[in-house]
C-alpha cells in the first residue's frame, strides 16, 4: 500500500510518499480502506516536531473508510460498515489500522468525506462548547480563525444556544465563510487589532471565554478582553506555541480561569466518544451543522496541503483521499 511517511523532522518537503506491506489484520482493531483522511495542524506538529514523536512514522490522525478486515474481539464491527475515527495515527495511507475501541460507525445519511472531516475538528468545537466553557443564550465568547475547520463549526455550535460570536478572519473570503455560519460581528484582524475591535463594539473586558486556537500571535490580547473571571481556552499553536503564564497574570488580569485542552481527554472512554461523535453526526444529518470541505487532495500530494493550511491559505476543512 501506499501512505505518506515523514522520515526526519522539518518543513513540508520531508513528507515521503512510499510503498510497503499493507497492515494486517490483529486482535482488537480493524483494517480499513480509507476513503478520506483529515489534515490538521497537529499533523504539521507531528512533522516539525513540535510535539515528539517516534520516526519515521506514517502522518493523518482521523479518517473515514470502509472496513475490510476484523480481528478478532471486535465483534461490534462488520466487514463493509463504514466507520471513521480521530485521535489515532497513521490516516495518510491507503488502508488504515484502526482500534475498533476508537472507531464510531458512520450512519448512511453522512458522506464518508464529511465524517472524516468532522472527526477531530468537529469533536474539538463539540467538547469546547458544550464541556470546557458550556456555552448558554447570551454569552459572549471570541472564536479566533472563524473560517477555519474548528472556527466555523464553533461559530455554529455557539449560535445554536444563543451566545454572541465576535470571530477574527483574514481576508474578505474568509469574512464570507464566518459570517456565513452565523458569526455576529466579524472582524478583520489585518486591518485593525481584534482587541481594539472588540472593545469598540461592547466595551472593555465584554467576553466571558475566548476560544483560541491560533497561540503566541493573539493570547496575550484575549486575555485583556476577558471579564472577570472569564476563561481563557488555549486549544492550538498554529501561530506558535504560547509562553508560560505566571499565575499573577491571571489574578491581575480578574481571577481569569485558563486551560490548554486536548481531544484525546475528552474521548478518553468509549462511552463519550460515542456520545461526542453522535452529536455531530445528528446535527449534520438535520441540517443544524454545515461542514465546509476547502480543499481535497490526492494522497500524493500532502506537501502541498500542509503548505496551504500552514500558510494560512485554507478555508474549512482540508482532506486528502488516496
Amino acid at each position: 500500500m501506499r501512505h505518506i511517511q515523514v522520515p526526519e523532522h522539518g518543513d513540508a518537503g520531508v513528507l515521503e510518499l512510499v510503498e510497503s506491506n499493507p497492515p494486517t489484520s490483529t486482535p482488537g482493531r480493524l483494517l480499513v480502506e480509507v476513503g478520506a483522511a483529515g489534515v490538521n495542524f497537529i499533523d504539521t506538529y507531528h512533522r516539525t516536531g513540535l510535539y515528539k514523536i517516534d520516526l519515521p512514522m506514517t502522518l493523518g490522525m482521523e479518517g473515514a473508510g470502509r472496513v475490510v478486515d476484523v480481528g478478532e474481539g471486535a465483534e461490534d464491527f462488520e466487514v463493509g460498515d463504514v466507520v471513521a475515527w480521530a485521535d489515532v495515527s497513521g490516516s495518510y495511507a491507503e488502508l488504515a489500522s484502526v482500534p475498533a475501541e476508537r472507531a464510531v460507525k458512520v450512519p448512511d445519511s453522512v458522506a464518508t468525506e464529511v465524517a472524516a472531516a468532522v472527526m477531530l475538528q468537529g469533536l474539538t468545537a463539540q467538547y469546547l462548547a458544550t464541556s470546557t466553557f458550556p456555552l448558554q443564550d447570551g454569552h459572549r465568547c471570541l472564536v479566533h480563525a472563524g473560517a477555519g475547520g474548528v472556527g466555523r463549526l464553533l461559530i455554529q455550535m455557539a449560535k445554536e444556544v444563543g451566545a454572541e460570536v465576535f470571530t477574527t478572519v483574514g481576508s474578505p473570503e474568509k469574512e464570507d465563510l464566518a459570517a456565513s455560519a452565523g458569526a455576529d460581528h466579524v472582524i478583520r484582524y489585518r486591518e485593525i487589532p481584534f482587541e481594539e475591535a472588540v472593545v469598540a463594539i461592547a466595551g472593555e473586558r465584554p467576553l466571558d471565554v475566548v476560544y483560541d486556537g491560533v497561540g503566541a500571535a493573539t493570547f496575550d490580547a484575549g486575555l485583556k478582553l476577558l471579564r472577570p473571571r472569564g476563561m481563557m481556552v488555549t486549544f492550538g499553536n498554529a501561530s506558535g506555541a504560547v509562553s508560560p503564564v505566571a499565575p499573577l497574570t491571571l489574578s491581575t488580569n480578574g481571577s481569569l480561569f485558563m486551560t490548554r485542552p486536548t481531544l484525546g481527554d475528552y474521548i478518553r472512554v468509549r462511552s463519550e466518544l460515542e456520545a461526542r461523535s453522535a452529536d455531530l453526526f445528528a446535527r449534520i444529518t438535520e441540517g443544524s451543522l454545515d461542514v465546509h470541505i476547502g480543499l481535497s487532495l490526492p494522497l500524493a500530494e500532502a506537501a502541498d496541503a500542509h503548505r496551504a493550511l500552514e500558510g494560512r491559505m485554507t478555508t474549512g476543512k482540508v482532506l486528502l483521499t488516496p
